[in-house]
């Protein structure tokens, strides 16, 4: 590389970090302009800087009390000792790429028992810096944020416009996002996880001539380019409501689920997702007793219908996009599964016991784990193959019960070809039962061959899954019976059909 390239090279590279140039005079005047309107129509003051100027408004503040000492026994809550920050954004549009703004950031701390409140409006594009140096400034190097989806979108958008401005993003402890936990607690008995829905369903607040969210980017586009400022009274209005509806959920979820004995009174769906938030952090004492409690509540009521009234009554129609295709043949179900991964599924009894069935298994009691999946395993519904699978598992690998192991191996067979009759396949769970079967049987034939008691026993037949949902391989009605050789070896011996064929 010569001299000159490599100093053209410099060149360049110095005219790509140099700071961009100073807002002229017309521009800087243009945004004081808006930043006077704005602040007279919000009833705030014009934060002037290096960078700009902003507005800030400081709404009055209201009491809000929160035990953190009782809050912080709850899984994935903050330590004690350490300052909340709520934060929510406004923005252009709903994307964290580089074309997207915060044009209002709200924030929010408690000092004592009182919620104090800040809010930073952005008059202008060109003051954005003056805006990003304004929330460092609010945010301490020692506290959590609060957010409600804000990992997945306010934060990812703050971050990505530090890194536009070239600055580091605020130092904070730790980040709290409610959403997880509002979904896997209450979203049971939810139309919807939308932080409006849990206003009206858990806290009782009911907001009046709010702005809807799809409005609130064309609002702020209107100011800076007319200089109409009336309507973002209102989007103003809606972001404080929202940082105070965090805090008022924050109060909601320690009052009434940190106390041991206040929680024996709350929902069963919930407390059954309170025990799911216990087992993600490994505290499955907790959440055993939130299971046990849940078994001794009534049934939940089912959840309110969802709000939209799109295809609101409709039925399953063809040109809906939800709707099955037919591609013709036999029709077949597929079977359902052991238990809803739905965080909106409700929680019936059956589903409460499957989770604390796994929940014994998880604290190393195995024998009472095992008895929990007999007692799932009385049914005839889908989830008797499973619980019975379960009990061969835990009688193989963890009581040392071989037999035992096979002989609910076999439950779980005459299960699932029960279920085969009617159409209702698990190809997944067959072929492994197969598996199971086919090792089980292997190993006692080896145990009882070594312990000299005569030949080994005869392995047992295997479910094979056909293609059209009945008994059989590759598509037919048979299924095949495995019988030991002379030598050793397994063959095919008997074919015979199947009790579905048989009735046709």
């Amino acid at each position: 590389m010569t001299g000159a390239t490599l100093e053209r090279r410099l060149a360049n590279y110095r005219a790509a970090i140099r700071p961009d140039p100073a807002p002229s005079v017309a521009d800087r005047t243009r945004s004081a302009g808006l930043a006077q309107l704005l602040a007279t129509a919000v009833d705030g003051e014009v934060v002037d800087g290096a960078f700009g100027a902003v507005v800030r408004c400081e709404p009055l503040t209201v009491v809000l009390p929160l035990d953190r000492d009782r809050l912080a026994c709850l899984p994935g809550q903050p330590p004690p000792d350490v300052p909340l920050v709520c934060l929510d954004t406004e923005t252009t549009g709903l994307a964290t790429a580089a074309g997207t703004m915060a044009f209002l950031v709200g924030l929010g701390w408690w000092e004592g028992e009182r919620f104090r409140q800040a809010q930073l409006l952005l008059p202008d594009q060109p003051n954005e810096l003056a805006l990003l140096s304004l929330i460092e400034a609010h945010i301490p190097r020692t506290a959590w944020l609060v957010t409600y989806n804000g990992r997945g979108f306010d934060w990812p958008l703050l971050v990505t416009r530090y890194r536009m401005a070239r600055r580091d993003p605020p130092v904070h402890a730790g980040h709290l996002d409610l959403l997880p936990f509002v979904r896997r607690v209450f979203r049971h008995r939810m139309a919807d996880a939308r932080l409006r829905t849990v206003e009206t369903d858990l806290l009782n607040v009911a907001r009046h001539e709010d702005v809807e969210g799809w409005q609130i980017p064309g609002r702020y586009l209107d100011f800076l380019r007319l200089g109409i400022v009336e309507p973002l009274v209102a989007v103003v209005r809606h972001n404080r409501e929202d940082v105070r509806s965090l805090a008022r959920l924050l109060g909601h979820i320690e009052t009434g689920f940190a106390d041991v004995d206040i929680r024996r009174t709350a929902a069963r769906g919930d407390l059954a997702g309170l025990a799911r938030a216990f087992s993600r952090e490994r505290r499955f004492a907790e959440a055993l007793d939130c299971l046990e409690t849940a078994l001794a509540a009534p049934i939940d009521p089912p959840p309110t219908a969802p709000s939209s009234p799109s295809h609101r009554g409709e039925e399953d129609r063809w040109w809906m996009p939800r709707h099955r295709a037919d591609f013709g043949g036999p029709p077949t179900r597929p079977a359902e599964p052991i238990a809803s991964a739905r965080l909106d599924a409700p929680w019936t009894e059956e589903r409460i016991l499957i989770d604390r069935a796994r929940l014994l298994r998880r604290l190393g009691r195995f024998g009472e784990s095992a008895s929990a999946w007999e007692g799932l395993a009385a049914g005839s519904g889908p989830v008797a193959a499973h619980a019975w699978v379960e009990v061969s598992k835990l009688r193989e690998h963890r009581l040392g019960d071989h037999p035992g192991a096979l002989e609910a191996g076999l439950r779980a067979r005459a299960v699932i070809e029960r279920r085969r009759r009617l159409a209702l396949v698990d190809p997944a769970l067959e072929r492994g039962l197969a598996r199971r079967l086919e090792r089980l049987t292997r190993r006692l034939a080896a145990a009882a061959s070594s312990a000299g008691h005569g030949p080994a026993a005869q392995p047992v037949a295997a479910v094979r899954p056909g293609t059209s949902g009945t008994l059989g391989s590759a598509g037919t009605d048979a299924h095949v019976d495995l019988t030991q050789s002379r030598s050793g070896s397994n063959e095919q011996a008997i074919v015979r059909r199947s009790p579905a064929r048989a009735l046709r």
